[in-house]
């Protein structure tokens, strides 16, 4: 059995209460396709009651602790130390087109570092987490980054300006927080972005770095606008000599 914390336990309970609400939008917004009723409007609504589920199962058990969220922004409370960050939908366009791509997001930031993050992508059933010096997970099952040192065997993703700047081997997926997951379990060797926002990328640095991969320095940045470059050990210093220009 993996031993997790209180927190990481409640962060879990928190995403699978809330993913329900998310499976069933996300099969409406699949009929709204073909409808005229505004699917924009839809999943504001889903975005923002996704975010008040978790926000409500994160108050139960600490009530104190502030909050940095995509949809309300910062939440200050009595302990503003230890500080939830949470993406309701990270892959927002892909939800809104009906494609199975999109996860629910939590980490836990403690005096200015990460320290547990949970992503959840609830189509596939596929729960990542991850907490400090305790190793990153996939369902139960322990995660490692890749080995491949080659770059031209390696698979790299970004979002749509990375994707134009490198000739990597590349992918654009939609959902930040999946690629930095896929980095941390395997499947992808790297993830770059630009001006990104921590919420979208929080539970996946530690998810990299307790995997066993490198991330940058990301605190250093505003929350909104933060260049992030996270991959496997075996290849990371081959793929910052490609990015030196991003």
């Amino acid at each position: 059995m993996i031993s997790i914390s209180a927190n990481l336990n409640i962060m879990i309970k928190a995403a699978e209460k809330a993913s329900k609400s998310v499976i069933r939008d996300f099969g409406e917004v699949e009929k709204l396709q073909v409808s005229k009723k505004g699917p924009y409007d839809f999943v504001t609504k889903t975005d923002k009651y996704v975010e008040k589920i978790l926000i409500e199962e994160l108050s139960k058990i600490k009530k104190n602790y502030s909050f940095i969220t995509e949809e309300t922004g910062v939440i200050k409370n009595n302990d503003k130390e230890n500080i939830w960050i949470i993406d309701p939908i990270d892959g927002t366009t892909n939800f809104l087109h009906g494609i199975p791509h999109f996860a629910i997001c939590i980490a836990l930031q403690s005096k200015k570092e990460i320290v547990s993050g949970l992503i959840f992508d609830p189509i596939k059933d596929e729960m990542f987490f991850a907490e400090k010096d305790k190793g990153a997970f996939l369902n139960n099952q322990r995660l490692r980054v890749s080995k491949k040192n080659s770059i031209d065997d390696c698979l790299f993703s970004s979002n749509h300006e990375g994707v134009k700047f490198s000739d990597l081997n590349m992918r654009y997926s939609g959902c930040a927080a999946l690629d930095l997951a896929y980095v941390a379990s395997g499947r992808l060797d790297g993830f770059f972005h630009n001006k990104i926002n921590l919420w979208d990328i929080a539970a996946g640095e530690i998810l990299v770095k307790e995997a066993g991969g490198i991330v940058n320095d990301i605190h250093k940045f505003d929350v909104n606008k933060i260049d992030i470059k996270a991959s496997s050990a075996a290849i990371n210093d081959k793929m910052l000599e490609n990015l030196v220009n991003f």
